[in-house]
């Protein structure tokens, strides 16, 4: 258990896979009391059950975060299960690789919608929470894509996440005083982030790549690291890669 972690409720998007999970069941593990949001029904019913039976307390909401209502319902059944919220977690991403000569609009669209939209609503459900009880800690996945343009191909991805850290910075000088904002930038993690392109040869190269990635359970050890913080110490930003990744 963490002193820090421990009772802490914690809200995550993008539950039911990947960072999502890993995150959940680490953090649960160290005391907190953890509300999952995805729309996968089916796997955050299973996700939530192996916390409950692992002797974690855990709580889920089928949640679509392009649905600002979706987010609120999320943030306001943890109240109604656990009292409060503690920390947000906006996690869930799309990453739709692709050269801009393919013109993918609607993959633009469907990015922007869950990276940069999606997020927003996540700030705007927990915010007026936070900004009431006087604390809270908003905790934003970024990418290494976010700290370095990659292109050819992700060049859309990229800057939605350079969003993502922006805001998240604007955010932190805004709210700073009782309220923590931390930004997380992973490089190569194995998740299914790298299903979402549908074009070929860039599906095949993130594939290739993506041999070299670090498990999930290293970012959310890095999340546990920034939220068992005392009250006074946010950590800003943390970048984290496989070490042998050079982007």
């Amino acid at each position: 258990m963490s002193q820090n972690i421990e009772s802490k409720v914690v809200v995550i998007t993008g539950a039911s896979s990947g960072i999502g999970e890993s995150t959940a069941r680490h953090l649960a593990s160290l005391g907190a009391k953890v509300v999952l949001g995805a729309r996968r029904t089916e796997k955050l019913e299973r996700i939530t059950q192996e916390i409950r039976d692992g002797g974690g307390q855990a709580e889920f909401l089928t949640t679509d975060v392009t649905v600002a209502s979706d987010l609120k319902a999320l943030v306001e059944k943890a109240i109604a299960t656990f009292g409060q919220v503690d920390v947000i977690i906006n996690n869930a991403g799309l990453m739709a690789i692709a050269p801009m000569s393919e013109t993918k609009t609607d993959e633009w669209d469907r990015m922007i919608d869950i990276n940069i939209k999606g997020f927003l609503y996540g700030i705007a459900a927990a915010l007026p929470i936070f900004e009431k009880q006087g604390s809270g800690h908003f905790v934003n996945i970024s990418s290494v894509a976010g700290v370095k343009v990659f292109s050819p191909g992700g060049t859309v991805y990229s800057g939605t996440k350079f969003a993502v850290r922006a805001i998240s910075e604007g955010l932190r000088h805004e709210v700073s005083g009782k309220i923590r904002t931390t930004t997380i930038e992973p490089g190569a993690v194995d998740s299914e982030l790298k299903h979402g392109s549908s074009h070929q040869d860039s599906s095949d190269f993130v594939k290739d790549f993506y041999q070299i990635a670090i498990p999930s359970d290293s970012v959310a050890r890095a999340i546990a690291y920034a939220i068992e913080q005392p009250a006074d110490v946010d950590i800003n930003e943390i970048v984290l890669r496989p070490t042998v990744q050079d982007f």
